[in-house]
């Protein structure tokens, strides 16, 4: 099976999550600065899960690069995947409604870490039915350290919102900026 559908349709998928993320702004009463400050949590959680769904959609999109066939579980990886960014919107609206205050920001956490797990799921499936560790996409990702620190930030920033939501949330714009730093190792590994 070609991986025509899958592109297609992630890509669709992710689309609707931004969508909908954005629809979640409310219009503020007022005409001035000061009615746009009430909406400035709401809006910080907004660019946060924004970024985070870009860079899913971009690194998805290098990954699918490297994939020849697509099988089952391929499939059901990438639903599993697609299920936990589409929480994305959810946990991005409660956190910000509550000024991210310790469970929303907690559950905004085991969302994004589920996401990364989710994603690790299917860049395995992917090379499993690419030939194992001499596919391409096995070379490119190499042993993986942002996939592997990431995890762990997750779960420290998870942890941390109990007693520091402000630690907490810098751990989750850290690990977003760690992925916003060009990845090239899939192109490097396609262009050769």
């Amino acid at each position: 099976m070609g991986k025509t559908r899958l592109e297609a349709f992630s890509d669709g998928v992710i689309a609707i999550i931004i969508t909908i993320m954005v629809l979640e702004l409310k219009v503020p009463h007022g005409s001035d600065f000061e009615s746009l400050l009430p909406l400035l949590p709401v809006f910080l959680s907004y660019v946060l899960s924004f970024v985070y769904l870009g860079i899913y959609w971009n690194n998805h999109h290098h990954m699918l690069h490297t994939v020849q066939h697509v099988s089952g579980g391929i499939l059901w990886a990438n639903l599993h995947l697609l299920f936990w960014l589409s929480l994305i919107p959810f946990v991005t609206g409660w956190m910000g409604e509550n000024h991210f205050a310790a469970l929303p920001t907690a559950l905004y956490g085991v969302v994004l870490l589920m996401a990364a797990v989710a994603y690790w799921i299917l860049q395995n499936f992917i090379i499993a039915a690419s030939g194992g560790r001499e596919s391409l996409l096995a070379k490119a990702v190499g042993n993986d350290r942002k996939g592997k620190i990431s995890p762990l930030l997750y779960a420290i920033a998870i942890a941390a919102a109990f007693w520091n939501q402000w630690f907490s949330d810098a751990l989750y714009v850290l690990v977003a900026i760690m992925w916003l730093v060009p990845d090239r190792r899939i192109e490097r590994i396609m262009a050769e």
